[in-house]
Formats: structure tokens, sequence, C-alpha cells
């Protein structure tokens, strides 16, 4: 008998189906109208910047070809991402533009061990059911349509401090959306929310912490070749929650506005750990059991030595590391190391060390002033409230042509840098709201991997690109409108002034 796979298995799978349609016989893409205009408009530029009299000589001319070819293959194809990132540093190494110490040691970097640690973490975390187990709690205590979405939505950002990724809180919390659907099944309008909910807060809620997302590893790594300042743990924390919270939970009143009745929200709702557990393979409900119990004194105090390390000096993948080894522990321990590292994604850490390889280049060549001096030139003598709702807009605008939020904030991040120092802003605070607005990606399937996972869930009826488009279009400009107001009012209180 053919063996059947669980559905958040099976959900990455479909979405490599549906890729494998734009692809033909001979495994060339077919592009869009759009990612060809997009892919010849890119390229025509990288000609410009060759031949133009007035550019940049010498490393920054070679330095500024490179990156424009590479936001092409980012933007116009599908060529793997990863790949096109060693490309791009390969080809600036033998070009002579950076030495290869400086690709090399990337992948030795503090930031690739931190994620490497908080991915076995997150591992040992998910074994135990830890997380699915706090969300049961929270939605077992709805009476309504309205307060189960909130309650969902403070869930889901709790896991943004147990997974670094937002495609593996995807599949953790699929089991979780897949029982909830069969308890409410017959409110067929409901489930449909829940479903674009779901991966909508998963995204939004990414910016609360420091490790919720490659982007933010990348923005600090950019921030240091450039600056020399960075944002720690703690500090990212006390700026990202109250935005992830904010966003989040406006998001959920604009889903269930958009996709539920009156009538659905106000109807009376019960649901219990048992209906929950029929799709979950731990327990929900009862006493936490040993190994729960170990993962979460983990789990807190890895937290609290990050938020300290400004009282203990110890850096913070040190710690992470500490909590992998203890985690992953015989004794101690809820999974072993081979199986924590089995979850890390390398390619993501291999595309890490290779844009940051393209970032250095670009700002220790000159090529990123001149290119951010061209591009927003006009924009750096312009209010600050101009400038910042530019970079943001433009920012949230990206997804649209560069899937990968890690891409997106490679290229953003060493252009943003210069428009800050240029127009008299603080470069980290532009930077961040940069990052943090760059991860809106809510307007296609093929946007981010969350969107795709929720959008083709065996007998549940999720939303399709339509259901998408109602809700971006409104949800963007929310968006833009939440950074900017953090940016410009919210921020500088809490310690990341504008200028």
């Amino acid at each position: 008998m053919a063996q059947t796979l669980p559905p958040w298995q099976e959900a990455p799978a479909r979405v490599e189906s549906r890729r494998s349609v734009a692809w033909g016989p001979n495994g060339l893409h077919k592009p869009s109208t759009t990612r060809l205009a997009a892919l010849c408009g890119v390229g025509g530029l990288a000609v410009l910047v060759l031949a133009l009299p007035g550019g940049p000589d010498g490393p920054a001319r070679i330095s500024l070809v490179v990156f424009i070819l590479a936001v092409a293959l980012w933007a116009g194809t599908r060529i793997d991402d990863t790949y096109v990132a060693l490309g791009a540093a390969l080809a600036l190494v033998a070009t002579g533009v950076v030495g290869s110490e400086a690709l090399f040691s990337t992948l030795g970097s503090e930031t690739i061990w931190l994620l490497v640690a908080a991915f076995v973490l997150s591992a040992g975390v998910s074994a135990t059911g830890l997380t699915g187990r706090f969300a049961a709690l929270l939605m077992t205590r709805a009476t309504s349509v309205r307060q189960l979405a909130h309650l969902v939505t403070v869930s889901l950002l709790v896991t943004a401090f147990a997974v670094p990724s937002t495609s593996g809180r995807a599949a953790l919390t699929l089991p979780i959306f897949t029982a909830l659907a069969g308890v409410i099944a017959e409110r067929r309008r409901v489930v449909k929310a829940f479903s674009v909910l779901f991966p909508t807060v998963i995204l939004l809620t990414a910016v609360a912490t420091l490790i919720g997302a490659g982007a933010h590893l990348v923005t600090n790594e950019v921030l240091a070749a450039t600056t020399g300042d960075q944002i720690s743990f703690a500090r990212w924390l006390l700026l990202g929650i109250p935005l992830a919270a904010l966003s989040a939970h406006t998001a959920t009143e604009l889903v269930l506005a958009l996709f539920t009745t009156a009538t659905d929200r106000s109807e009376p709702l019960r649901i219990s750990a048992a209906d929950l557990a029929a799709g979950v393979s731990t327990p929900l409900a009862g006493p936490l059991t040993r190994s729960e119990t170990r993962a979460l004194v983990i789990l807190g105090a890895v937290a609290l030595g990050w938020c300290t390390a400004g009282l203990h000096g110890a850096h913070p993948a040190l710690i992470a590391l500490a909590g992998a080894l203890v985690i992953t522990s015989p004794r101690v321990g809820t999974t072993t190391m081979s199986a924590g590292l089995r979850t890390v994604p390398w390619s993501l850490l291999v595309f890490m060390a290779a844009t940051a390889t393209l970032s250095a280049a670009l700002a220790a060549s000159g090529a990123a002033q001149w290119l951010a001096g061209g591009m927003f030139g006009a924009v750096a003598t312009a209010p600050v409230w101009a400038v910042v709702l530019t970079v943001v807009s433009i920012s949230v605008a990206a997804h649209l042509l560069i899937q990968s939020r890690t891409a997106r904030s490679s290229v953003l991040v060493p252009l943003v840098i210069p428009v800050a120092l240029a127009a008299g802003l603080n470069p980290v605070a532009l930077a961040f709201a940069s990052t943090a607005a760059a991860g809106f990606c809510h307007t296609l399937t093929s946007s981010a991997k969350p969107v795709a996972m929720f959008s083709d869930v065996a007998g549940i009826p999720t939303y399709d690109s339509a259901d998408l488009l109602r809700l971006s279009a409104r949800l963007a400009p929310m968006t833009v409108l939440l950074v900017v107001v953090c940016a410009l009012w919210l921020w500088p209180h809490l310690g990341l002034p504008l200028s």
C-alpha cells in the first residue's frame, strides 16, 4: 500500500510541482512578460554601466556589472538564488575585486554559526511539540471567530522566537491549521479566512526577532561591513516586537473583514484540545512532558543569554551553540545533533556568505555610493519623511521582482546605507526600516513559501490568486504606513533615531 504523507510534508512537493509547469522540456525557464521585461531592463542597465563615460572605474565598475547581472537573474529567471549569488561572488574573486579570503571568511562568520545553532535549537523544541501545545492552549480559549483569529495571531507571533524560518514555521503550524479546518469545516468562509491568516501573520511577525529571517542577518552583516555597527538581539526585539504585533493584529482585522461576514464573526465558537489533537502527533493537553519542560528551560536560558549579552559579553553565536549542545545531549536533550543539523538550510548559509561578499565589494569599491546616488540622488535632499517613504515603498514593492526575502535585503541594504549617509540620516535606522518593509511578500503564491504552502491543502478550501490580490492591494499600503510611522515616531523613542 502506498505511503500517505501528512499534509505539511506534501505541501512543499506540490509547490515544486506548480513551479515545474513554468519550465520547458529542456529545463529552461519560460519567463513571463513581466520577468522578461525586468531581465532585459536590468541587463540593459549593466551594458549602460559598462559604456557610460562618466561611470565608475576599475573595481567599482566590475562590482556594479556583477551586481546588476545578479539582480537581473534573481528577478528575471528561476535560476536558484544561491547559484546566482555564488557565481557573482566567484566572479568578483576571479576579477580581483575582492580576495578569496573575503568569500571564505564569511562562511565561518559568527552570523553563520548563529543560524546553524538556532536551527538545531529549533529542531529540539519542535520535536517536543511545545509550540503546538502553546497554540492549542490559546485557541481553546476562543469563544468567537474574531477572538480565535487574534489568539492564533498571538500564538504565531510566539513561534517566531522558537523557529528561525518563515517556511519552517509554516510547516510547523500547518498541522494545527488542518486540524482547525476539520473542526470548523461547515464554516467554509471562516476556513478560507484562516488559510489566509496563517501565512499572512507568519510573514509579518518574522520582524519580531533577529533570527526570524535570514534577511535580518544579512542586514546586520552589511551594516557591520559598511558602518561598523549592528543591531543586537535584544535591541532587535525591542524594535521588532511592536511592529510585528501591530501589523499582525491589524492584518487579522483586515483578513476578517475581507473574507468573513458579520454573521460569521458573531456566531459562538468552541474548540477543545481533543478537536485539535486529531491532526497532531504530540500531546496538546495535560501536564508538560519532561522533554517539553527541558526544551522550554533551554530555550528560555538561551533567550535570556541573548538579551543580556551586553552584561556578560558573550557573542550570541556562542550562547546559541551552547544551547544547541545541551538540547542535543544524550541525557538532557530532546533530539540528536544529526537530526538537528539535517534541518539547517545549508543553501541559505552559502547564499548569505556569497551575498555578504557581494555587498562588501559594492561598499569597498565605491560602487554602492555611485549607484545609490544615481537612483536616489534626488531623494537624498528631500525631507526626512519623503526619504523614509521612498525607501519603504520600494522595499515593499521589491517582492514583485525578487522573490527571495534574503536576496531583497542583499540588494536593497547596500544601496540604502549610502542614501542614509547622503541624507544625513542614521544608516542603521533606514536599513532596519527597509528590511522590515521587505518582509512584505503576499501578492502571489510564488512570493513566499508560506503563502504557497497554505494555498493548496488537500480537501480544504483555501485561497486563490484573486484572493491574494484583494488582500495585497490593502495590506501593502498598510505595511508602508506602519513602517513609516514606526521609523519616524516609535523607533526614535526606543533608541533608534533617524538622525
